[in-house]
């Protein structure tokens, strides 16, 4: 249902069910899901994909082209999956030359004022708190909880199931499971909560507690660590879930939590 006071391109593919509030604007080239719910005030810009049964709520930009002076036009997407939400004022850009789009997963809540840049990949079931903030062609896994007014550096990655408190400062790669705190930001346990939350066992929460401890709390560098956990713990889709993310580090891990004092 279109209100009479909002405009939709005529190229635009909207599906019969969707409600679009007065006052918001959508482009050409924008295809919307089944049941979605876009708010007063709204712009879908170019290059949006949204999937069903999402509420998209007032003040917010999608699909906006990136805010990289590298960008020359290309023709890129935001991907949106389903049962999304996105608060007010939240801005996703659409992709570079890079990656070629945006993505959101599937049942993700992202918070007022948020902002998700070029080229950024985002799991299924993250939330992302007030003002938390993605530069270009950050990665987020699955499971990612992002506090208020996080900043995560151009590139890093997140993986799945970490927590990361707000007001951080994200200049390194997050392994899974982690909680992440401090500054610079440092590793401060596992994602407990979230983990049995998710119904992860107690046995599971001890095997990637010791994981981590010989990784952050026993003074060996990464090498050494992936070195005596490959060879000392049992293999198991969540230690080899650390073990290859670390490998595939491109900024590197932060750092385990010292005190100086």
């Amino acid at each position: 249902m279109n209100q009479p006071l909002a405009y939709v391109h005529p190229q635009a593919k909207i599906a019969r069910n969707v409600v679009i509030e007065p006052f918001s604007t959508i482009h050409a080239n924008v295809e919307i899901g089944s049941g979605t719910w876009i708010g007063s005030n709204v712009t879908i810009m170019e290059g949006a994909r949204i999937g069903e049964n999402c509420r998209i709520f007032p003040g917010a930009v999608i699909s906006a082209i990136p805010q990289d002076l590298k960008f020359n036009d290309e023709e890129t997407i935001v991907e949106i999956g389903n049962n999304v939400t996105i608060r007010e004022c939240v801005t996703i850009n659409r992709g570079t030359s890079d990656r070629h789009k945006t993505v959101i997963g599937d049942n993700c809540l992202i918070m007022a004022y948020c902002h998700i840049a070029h080229d950024c990949i985002v799991g299924n079931s993250c939330i992302f708190s007030n003002n938390s903030t993605l530069a270009g062609h950050v990665t987020i896994g699955n499971n990612v909880v992002l506090a208020g007014m996080v900043a995560v550096h151009q590139f890093a990655s997140v993986g799945n199931h970490a927590f990361v408190t707000g007001g951080s400062l994200v200049r390194k790669d997050v392994p899974p499971f982690v909680k992440a705190a401090r500054e610079p930001l440092s590793y401060v346990g596992i994602n407990s909560i979230g983990l049995r939350r998710r119904g992860f066992s107690t046995e599971k929460i001890r095997e990637i507690q010791d994981i981590y401890r010989i990784l952050f709390q026993k003074n060996y560098n990464n090498s050494q660590a992936i070195e005596i956990i490959e060879a000392e713990m049992e293999a198991t889709s969540e230690r080899d879930e650390i073990m290859q993310f670390i490998k595939d580090s491109h900024r590197g891990i932060m750092k385990g939590y010292y005190n100086t004092n």
